[in-house]
This record gives structure tokens, C-alpha cells and sequence, in this order.
């Protein structure tokens, strides 16, 4: 008896130390993932691209997918490639998840992406188009350099306004004016004298005609909350977008055909020698900026004041206190001359206090406000192909500080030969960094985005 319980003791004894040392248990590995962003950036435009890079390690064969807001469809499933393109065509938010599989199990991760409007930065140019033959159309470069031509028409397939002179973007909403409407091209219709479309994207959510019927001529716009102030041959409008209500305000007579600008919650208007001042909701003008010789140009300053820019001898660049209209500062141009030409632009175009000018010629000059001093930089004419003459002013890059300027060879059929040129200063020697050319169809304006913001 006793030999036998001594056999069971060794044998359990046996078995449990046989067990503690079993190396056969087999542990589940399933893949470890991660998604690298070879793009870096989460936020692009409507169509542009993200790369994305799958990481994936796993001892075992694995499989895996890319799918797109975790929508469980083939369709979704958009692609297999350890390299992914994002690629979206509407605006919005979205999930991309990674999916790896092997025999011992599923593993997920995701990283999130965001999809703005194609046009929300960048670079507008306004085309007038040919007086009562054609309607107005819209260019607009990306901050890539792609240049997109018709950019309203290849949104909403149907034509902005004739004779378009100036837009405005403000809240998301980017607003369009033309001296003629809807009646004005019989077989060519188009949308009317006032356009509302979305900012980012171009999508018409608004137009205005009839409404507008009173007006001679209306060329620019600024925007206070609803309130669209249109200039025509009269002087200055309101129109309340809401009430479709148009009333004329008093005192506004004499308004030059250029750009108003907005700085404070105000709108100041070139006027012959001053500038007026207008308010959301006033319907007379509230204050009158008197100068000493014809104004030129007037722009909203980096800081929202507002630089104004005048004719007589000599030229003057005055820096205005938006909030109580006192100079902050005047200083006058020793080199070359402020005028604003014939065309609907202002003299001016202002980085900081880089000031450029142009005297509506293809010649660009440079002020340093801060400094006041004035130089000659170069002629176009020199160095771009078919520079003739400028057609409107020149405009300056809010943020990367280039000067870019329009001109076509001549009038007649040469208008078809022209360019939107791109120069940086920011070096001794004068650089012409970009030209595109033949896009424009008299162009009315250059316009950044950036200068709403």
C-alpha cells in the first residue's frame, strides 16, 4: 500500500512538472498597424490629394483594406495598395480606417481628414468679358498654381452677369456685380446684376435682377452683414438681401467708379477729393474724409485702417484712423505717380507697409510706408511677352507679398494675347516668378481671397 501511494505522488509529481514546462501554448498575434501621412497635412481643398502609407507588421499573411467614413460596402473598399490617395469631391469631414487581417485576428486604426472648398484660398481674376457679346466669367489659381478658367460656369453651368466689375467675399458667401443682367445678351442669358454663391465652393444660392432694376450701371460692392452697398452712376445703394429692399443713400453722389473698402464695420467710398463713410443700416452716408487733390485708391491697412492714395502734386499715400478718421500718416511718393487709370481698380495694393503702384501702366513701383521711401522696380513690357499695356491695376499678395499684374498686347483681337503675371521682389534682383498666359478676357480685378478674411 505504501509503494503504491509513492507511485501515484511521483507520477502527479511527474505530470505537474512535465506541464510548467510545456512550450507548445500558442499566443494569437494579430497585425500591428499605423497609418503615416506622407502628405503631413489633415485639411485640403476639394480635389486635391492626401497620401497615405500603410504600416503594417504581422509574422503571418495579412491582408487589408482602406475604406472611407466606415461605411461597410464595396464600394467603400477604395482601395488595396499600401499607398493611399484621398481624393474627395465634396466638402466635409472623413474617417479613413485602415483594416489589416491574419489568421489570428482583425486590427483597425483610423485617422481623420477634412475636405474644405476648392476655392476657399487663392486667387481670383474677373473677367468683363466683351461688352454685349459675352458675359463675365471667373478665373481662379490655387495656391498650387493650377489655374482653373470658368471656374462659376463649371460649377453651375450658367454665366455670370455682363460686364462684371467687381465681387466681395464676406461670411462664407462671395458675391458678384455686373453692369448688366439677365436681358442685357438676349441668346447668351445669364444670372443677373447681383450674385450670391457659396465662398468655398461657387455654388449659386442667390440672384438678383429685377430687384436691382433702378440702377445705371452699378460696378463695385462692399457687404456689412446683409447689406450689399452697390455703387452705380447715382451714387451708393443698400440692398437688404433679406427684405430685397434697394434705398439710396443720401450724400453718396459723386461715388468714383473703384473699390470701396471695409475696416471697423464701415465702408469708405472714393469720392472725387474725400472718401465717405458709410454704415450698416444708415441710409445717409455717416462721415466725410476731405483730401486736398483727387483720391485714387483706397484699401484696407494690415492693422484695419485704411490707406488712401491721391493724385495732385505731389502723389500722397495717407494712412487714416478707421475708428475716428484722424492721419495717422501722410507721406509722399518721390517716384512715379498713383493714378488709378481708366479701369475700375484702385492706384494701390498694399502688403503691410509695402506699398506697390503702377499709374495703371506696366510699370511697378514700391513705397515703404514706414520708411517713405519710393522706388522704381521694373517695366513688364521688358520682360513678358506681349505686355502691351496693363488692364487694370496691379495687386499684391496679402501673404506671400508677389505683385501680380494683367496686361494684354492691344485692343482689337490682340486682347486675346495676354498674361497674369507673378513677380517677387523679395530679392535685389527683380524676378518675374510665374506667367500665365491667354486666360483673361479683359480682366476687371485681381482678388485674394486672404484680403476678406
Amino acid at each position: 500500500m505504501k509503494q503504491f501511494y509513492f507511485s501515484l505522488t511521483l507520477c502527479i509529481a511527474v505530470l505537474f512538472a512535465s506541464c510548467s514546462h510545456d512550450d507548445s501554448i500558442y499566443t494569437p498575434t494579430p497585425p500591428t498597424i499605423a497609418i503615416e501621412n506622407l502628405s503631413i497635412e489633415t485639411s485640403i481643398a476639394q480635389e486635391d490629394t492626401i497620401y497615405l502609407k500603410a504600416k503594417i507588421e504581422s509574422p503571418l499573411e495579412t491582408t487589408f483594406t482602406w475604406s472611407v467614413n466606415n461605411v461597410a460596402s464595396v464600394s467603400d473598399k477604395v482601395a488595396t495598395d499600401s499607398i493611399y490617395k484621398f481624393v474627395q469631391k465634396e466638402v466635409g469631414d472623413y474617417t479613413v480606417t485602415l483594416t489589416a487581417q491574419n489568421a489570428d485576428g482583425e486590427t483597425k486604426t483610423t485617422v481623420n481628414l477634412n475636405v474644405y472648398g476648392k476655392f476657399k484660398y487663392g486667387t481670383f481674376v474677373l473677367n468683363e468679358g466683351s461688352a454685349f457679346q459675352e458675359n463675365s466669367s471667373l478665373i481662379f489659381i490655387s495656391p498650387k498654381g493650377i489655374v482653373t478658367d470658368s471656374a462659376y460656369w463649371k460649377v453651375n453651368h450658367t454665366e455670370l452677369g455682363n460686364t462684371s466689375q467687381d465681387l466681395f467675399i464676406s461670411a462664407g458667401k462671395i458675391y458678384f456685380i455686373a453692369q448688366n443682367g439677365k436681358s442685357s445678351l438676349g441668346n447668351y442669358p445669364n444670372d443677373g446684376k447681383l450674385i450670391i454663391a457659396n465662398a468655398e465652393t461657387l455654388k449659386k444660392e442667390a440672384v438678383y435682377d429685377d430687384e436691382l432694376s433702378v440702377l445705371s450701371w452699378p460696378t463695385h460692392i462692399a457687404v456689412l452683414g446683409n447689406e450689399v452697398f452697390i455703387r452705380d452712376n447715382k451714387g451708393i445703394y443698400s440692398f437688404n438681401t433679406s427684405t430685397k429692399e434697394l434705398k439710396f443713400i443720401e450724400g453718396s453722389n459723386g461715388a468714383q467708379k473703384n473699390r470701396m473698402a471695409v475696416a471697423e464695420g464701415k465702408v469708405f467710398v472714393p469720392a472725387n477729393k474725400s472718401v465717405l463713410v458709410l454704415e450698416a443700416g444708415k441710409s445717409e452716408i455717416s462721415h466725410k474724409i476731405e483730401l486736398n487733390a483727387a483720391v485714387s485708391g483706397v484699401i484696407k491697412t494690415s492693422d484695419n485702417n485704411i490707406y488712401i492714395s491721391t493724385t495732385g502734386t505731389p502723389n500722397k499715400i495717407s494712412k487714416i484712423n478707421a475708428k475716428n478718421y484722424s492721419v495717422i500718416k501722410e507721406n509722399e511718393v518721390s517716384e512715379g505717380k498713383l493714378g488709378a487709370g481708366w479701369g475700375a481698380t484702385p492706384g494701390i495694393s498694399a502688403k503691410g507697409d509695402t506699398i506697390y503702384y503702377g499709374n495703371a501702366t506696366t510699370k511697378i513701383y514700391r513705397h515703404i510706408f514706414n520708411t517713405g521711401k519710393s522706388e522704381y522696380l521694373i517695366d513688364a513690357k521688358d520682360i513678358v511677352e506681349d505686355a502691351g499695356m496693363a488692364y487694370n491695376n496691379l495687386a499684391v499678395h496679402p501673404i506671400s507679398g508677389e505683385v501680380y499684374q494683367t496686361t494684354i498686347k492691344a485692343y482689337g483681337m490682340d486682347f486675346l494675347k495676354n498674361n497674369i503675371s507673378v513677380f517677387n521682389f523679395s530679392k535685389s534682383e527683380s524676378k518675374l516668378r510665374v506667367n500665365y498666359k491667354n486666360h483673361t478676357h479683359f480682366p476687371a480685378g485681381i482678388f485674394f481671397t486672404y484680403d476678406f478674411e
